[in-house]
């Protein structure tokens, strides 16, 4: 199995996972012009994507996904709550998930896991080929058991380090976006993703990818350093999928 990023931040999401002869899109929050653009960085034709799967219906994380659907007929997998509330979704097919129910996508073997975000029904992903598992967690604001209990052992994870708290409050945010972003149902602070961590078993942990990094409200050093505190790795360790150049293809042995 394989992953990479086409892009993560507040102006655009995709991770891209193959393993065998699937390949799964999850997110599509750039333009359809963009995605394909970005596709092709990754020596990836639209053709390739086998299905798109949607995490909630913000659009930094699904702006595209109605227009690549219907241009090249790739079904879109989410949950109803999402469907219902993201309403260019109109006309569009969907096969609908339900958090905490597995299933398959081909070769690989999909688990939604519901999440606190200020969304409709979001949830987030493993993705497993036999005893593989890559976790993409990203848009929580607080990391609750049943998080912690599907994403206690994974191989490969690309996870939410949005902000440093102290940044967000003395930034240039209004007091009300400030609440929204810090809030429960907000995005993880970098403390939050390193206590996150070290709550789960991360002997397993080939690759680590910080991901959805604020632009105004963190820098990556911090993000770094929190993570580091409980890995006791070098800096090397840890990748970034950043908002322009996402991240290149990471092979899970």
């Amino acid at each position: 199995m394989r992953f990479a990023s086409l892009g993560s931040g507040s102006r655009g999401n995709a991770t891209i996972v193959e393993h065998g002869k699937t390949c799964i899109l999850v997110d599509c929050g750039f333009s359809l012009k963009e995605t394909v653009r970005r596709l092709a960085r990754l020596g990836k034709a639209p053709e390739d994507i086998d299905a798109i799967l949607i995490t909630h219906e913000h659009g930094d994380h699904v702006r595209g996904a109605p227009m690549f659907a219907k241009k090249y007929g790739t079904p879109l997998w989410m949950t109803r709550g999402t469907y219902r509330t993201y309403r260019h979704f109109d006309g569009h097919a969907a096969q609908f998930i339900t958090a905490g129910d597995p299933f398959g996508i081909k070769d690989i073997e999909v688990r939604p896991v519901a999440v606190p975000h200020d969304a409709t029904e979001p949830c987030q992903f493993v993705l497993s080929e036999g005893d593989i598992n890559l976790g993409i967690l990203t848009d929580l604001g607080s990391v609750t058991s049943v998080v912690t209990e599907h994403f206690i052992r994974c191989d490969a994870l690309l996870l939410e380090c949005n902000h440093d708290l102290e940044m967000l409050q003395t930034g240039s945010y209004p007091y009300s976006l400030i609440q929204r972003v810090s809030g429960d149902y907000g995005h993880l602070n970098n403390q939050q993703s390193a206590d996150f961590l070290a709550s789960i078993d991360h002997s397993w942990l080939q690759h680590l990818a910080i991901a959805h990094v604020s632009e105004k409200n963190n820098c990556l050093n911090m993000a770094k350093n929190a993570l580091m505190s409980v890995l006791h790795c070098p800096e090397e360790y840890i990748d970034v999928a950043d908002q322009e150049q996402g991240l290149d293809w990471r092979h899970i042995q």
